[in-house]
């Protein structure tokens, strides 16, 4: 069995008279049985002496400590995928990284393939999303806020939380190997200190320790969100945003708990049969036995898993990756009901190019040409690479230019526009798990203007009769709705007016099956724990 033991069962630790449980199953006591009332319940004064305990048991200072284990028993080096893993979180921390862009190629460079290559991803995924409870836990194991650990003990202590917490992995391989990883990264002394805080880690279950960083985070259990932003690491303001989204689209404010919970667990894989260039039946069969259609877009196919770049029709580029509310939208902006001619489209954002080759095979088949336009010339190229097996008759021009400016210098040249306007990416958190620690409420004010600015250039771009769609990546009330209501009465101010369409009627339409949509709006809101895509929101226009 590989080093990771990532086959085994999780046991159940602590049980058994071990160190660190007590009878109410929190973590900390010592104690079995200590503490604990008749009812179940316990004082703030007996809770903080609980985190008391379990911070003495656990502090260590990096020098002078010694493991459990006799020297035969620890691990001297680190297994291949965990050392890529930790590489990983390096990267994204020193680098501004994306863990999507660096761990395929670190993984083929270093041969990692099969169970192994699944395990460092889910580590490597798994610890970037469940950062923030992880280092709740990681303050109370070691007795110190995580900003006096070193960054890259740090990284040691959350790949260890996470395969004690978050995954199939027995403690004994968990400790040990990331003390080996340790060891070897950062040296003897710091190797001690990880060995003894994941240690106390591993004393007790999650939801013994999600009871505990609960409690600490939200002492008087008064601040629903501010309990679910540690237990569910999201970052607190994160938390309320899309509390808030989810009320303005008419669902619960109590349904934050199973999005954030959504967020946190790891996305399949969704491929697009590109219309014309390949059928669903026919890459479903490409994709193995275990491939199934998709639930929201009737062109996606689910495999069961392998690397999809080993499917024949996305080798090609007849097919491609691409989350089911991503082509919803998409295939919504094509059926959307304009007036007059059909010939000309523009993606006026359309980087990497998943859109634009959805777009552009659909325009293949009624004879309609697209544009594809992208501010950045290496993503311009991602477009033409992702356009490679569509017809050249449908694509009239991919070209680098400021989406802005498009308006000024073309008005009324399009039938149908899609603005796929960059945006925090709220709505993808579960497949950009370092974007929630990088975005702040700060980011917003530029991006809205940058939104509210390309909305208001596509809405001179359209000639008269001709549907915009505008679609964001992120719920955020502050770049979904304010920013088409800003947009459309800036575009009135000017002569341009525009209606808006019924974009969850059309998606209806073009559904692969029925949705699952509240209340009575006329733009459209998907999200994770509901439709299992990513929270795209679509709103539809149509210049008079």
């Amino acid at each position: 069995m590989s080093p990771h033991e990532h086959g085994g069962s999780h046991p159940r630790r602590g049980q058994g008279g071990g160190p660190g449980r007590s009878g109410s199953g929190r973590p900390g006591s010592g104690r079995p049985g200590s503490g604990e009332r008749g009812s179940g319940e316990r004082g703030s004064d007996e809770r903080r002496d609980a985190r008391g305990r379990q911070r003495g048991a656990a502090r260590v200072e990096g020098r002078g400590q010694r493991s459990a284990q006799v020297p035969s028993q620890r691990a001297r080096t680190a297994d291949v995928a965990r050392a890529t893993a930790y590489d990983v979180l390096r990267a994204v921390d020193e680098g501004d990284s994306y863990a999507n862009l660096v761990l395929p190629p670190l993984l083929r460079e270093r041969g990692v393939r099969g169970r192994d290559a699944a395990f460092a991803t889910e580590l490597t995924y798994g610890t970037l999303r469940l950062r923030g409870r992880y280092d709740a836990v990681v303050e109370q194991a070691a007795g110190r806020e995580v900003t006096r650990i070193d960054p890259p003990v740090l990284d040691l202590l959350r790949l260890g939380a996470h395969q004690l917490l978050g995954m199939r992995v027995p403690a004994h391989a968990a400790v040990s190997q990331t003390v080996g990883l340790a060891r070897e990264r950062v040296g003897a002394g710091a190797s001690q200190f990880v060995n003894a805080v994941l240690r106390a880690v591993a004393r007790d279950e999650l939801d013994a320790w999600l009871t505990l960083i609960g409690d600490a985070a939200d002492p008087q259990e008064s601040d629903a969100v501010a309990r679910l932003a540690v237990t569910q690491s999201h970052p607190e303001w994160v938390v309320r945003a899309l509390r808030e989204a989810l009320v303005g689209d008419g669902r619960a404010p109590d349904d934050v708990a199973d999005l954030l919970a959504a967020d946190n667990a790891a996305p399949r894989v969704a491929l697009v049969a590109r219309p014309g260039l390949v059928t669903p039946e026919e890459l479903r069969e490409q994709a193995g036995a275990e491939a199934v259609p998709g639930r929201v877009s009737p062109v996606a196919v689910l495999p069961g898993g392998g690397d999809p770049a080993g499917v024949d029709a996305v080798r090609t580029g007849r097919a491609g990756v691409q989350d089911e509310g991503s082509q919803l939208v998409a295939l919504a902006l094509a059926a959307a009901p304009l007036d007059g001619r059909d010939e000309r489209w523009l993606d006026l954002c359309a980087g990497p190019g998943g859109k634009a080759a959805l777009l552009a095979a659909l325009a293949a088949q009624r004879g309609a040409r697209l544009v594809a336009n992208e501010v950045q010339p290496h993503r311009a190229r991602l477009v033409e690479q992702s356009l490679r097996a569509v017809a050249t008759s449908a694509v009239e021009a991919v070209r680098t230019g400021d989406g802005r400016e498009v308006g000024a210098t073309e008005p009324g040249a399009y039938d149908r526009v899609m603005v796929d306007a960059p945006c925090t990416g709220l709505g993808a958190l579960r497949r950009r798990p370092e974007s929630r620690w990088r975005r702040t409420p700060a980011d917003l004010v530029g991006l809205a203007a940058l939104q509210r600015e390309l909305l208001g250039s596509a809405l001179r771009a359209v000639r008269p009769g001709g549907v915009v769609a505008y679609v964001t990546c992120s719920p955020h009330l502050a770049e979904t709705r304010l920013v088409v209501t800003d947009a459309v009465r800036a575009a009135a101010k000017v002569g341009i007016v525009v209606e808006t369409l019924d974009a969850r009627a059309v998606a209806r339409d073009v559904a692969a099956g029925p949705l699952d949509l509240v209340g009575d709006r006329l733009d459209l809101q998907l999200w994770p724990h509901v439709h299992g895509t990513d929270a795209m929101h679509l709103t539809l226009l149509r210049r008079r």
